[in-house]
């Protein structure tokens, strides 16, 4: 092969790999520095430097696979010797900056095109991390990117339900310098207290924090985990109106808030405190999911066990109460059944909307979030980052 063909076809391995994307950020490696000089000889093999950010990164098999593929596949290449490297401490540097840029932006501030939706209850035990997870891969299902931060630190239970928490194993966010890259499940990027427990068993770790510690991990999620471009991020909330509630607050004052209650009156009037709380801080409650609404019976009767009407008390206090003056009205956006494959897809780590979307309460959390989508990122008197001529 001439010298001259030979820079053709190190022209045309560069062009291929250049589609190949890191599975975590979604941006080709060429891009992002990982890879070096191709050299391809007379005899059509090509050398290909690959340079991972960290030893050990969870996704260099992966990488190592489609950059092998890559190159076998371009025209002129016969064999490929993929050679796998770490990063020195510039090029990983160069590399945050490519991705985030040379400061630490503030994710998700005022001016962020990303749609945040926090969801909340007055109380636990009324299934808001299942809707939430579930909501989650409803939306990615959509084709909408999906970033969740299992904000609930004392009670987290996202990774399980989502399938990153197995038999005691918890998949570990990847940290690149001072930047942590979520992991990813079902099209939702993820990240979680219980990530950051090290080889602890999550099932059997308690997390005991006060107020100052649980504002410094919501920041730090916010500021350090890098999500990449997101249509929406939801935030599973812990029960209540503590700490983590008013820090949201804080730190997401445009955020927007979702209020799950079961049928039950206790259950309502809790719910009903969360969210004025949250319209305390400034955010706006648009809308109520009740949750366990009933048990359907083989004779096509339904089993009330938690009563009925949660929902709709909810939406009525809400929208006569004091702090209902210049909000737009609360809607009750669906009610979700009692199900056993529901439950079963949160145990097993299959979200039923994915498995099984046809049962009644995965059909209802997939009508819920079709109205979220719908209903678009709220642009209204945010900069769109483009200048007139």
């Amino acid at each position: 092969m001439s010298e001259h063909n030979r820079t053709e076809v190190e022209q045309r391995l560069w062009d291929s790999l250049s589609r190949v994307n890191d599975p975590e950020i979604h941006r080709p490696i060429t891009e992002l520095g990982m890879v070096g000089e191709l050299r391809v000889d007379a005899a059509g093999t090509a050398d290909v430097p690959l340079k991972l950010t960290i030893a050990g990164c969870p996704a260099a098999q992966r990488i190592e696979r489609d950059v092998r593929e890559a190159t076998l596949g371009t025209s002129g290449v016969t064999d490929a010797r993929v050679d796998v490297s770490v990063m020195n401490p510039a090029e990983r540097q160069a590399f945050v900056e490519t991705v985030r840029g040379p400061a630490r932006p503030v994710q998700f501030g005022p001016d962020s095109l990303t749609r945040v939706i926090a969801v909340t209850s007055g109380k636990g035990g009324v299934g808001k991390s299942s809707l939430t997870a579930s909501l989650a891969v409803a939306l990615a299902r959509q084709g909408l990117s999906v970033g969740l931060i299992d904000a609930d630190v004392f009670g987290f239970s996202i990774p399980g339900i989502l399938g990153l928490s197995r038999d005691g194993v918890t998949e570990q966010p990847t940290r690149v310098g001072e930047m942590i890259l979520p992991p990813e499940a079902h099209g939702v990027k993820v990240i979680s207290i219980g990530m950051f427990l090290g080889d602890a068993d999550p099932r059997s770790t308690a997390v005991s924090w006060r107020g100052p510690m649980l504002h410094r991990t919501i920041e730090q999620f916010l500021r350090d985990v890098w999500f990449g471009d997101l249509d929406v991020l939801l935030l599973d909330l812990p029960p209540g109106t503590g700490d983590v509630a008013i820090s949201v607050g804080q730190l997401l004052p445009q955020a927007e808030v979702l209020v799950v209650t079961t049928p039950q009156e206790a259950a309502a009037d809790v719910a009903v405190r969360s969210a004025l709380v949250a319209r305390q801080t400034g955010q706006r409650v648009i809308g109520v999911i009740e949750n366990m609404s009933g048990l359907a019976q083989p004779d096509g009767t339904v089993l009330e066990l938690f009563g009925t009407g949660g929902g709709a008390a909810v939406v009525d206090r809400l929208n006569t109460s004091e702090s209902a003056a210049g909000q737009q009205p609360v809607k009750l956006l669906g009610s979700v059944p009692l199900s056993p494959d529901f439950r079963e897809g949160g145990d097993t780590g299959l979200p039923a909307v994915l498995q099984r979307p046809e049962d009644p309460a995965a059909a209802a959390v997939i009508a819920i979030a079709e109205q979220l989508a719908a209903q678009g990122r709220g642009l209204a008197g945010r900069p769109l980052g483009v200048t007139p001529r």
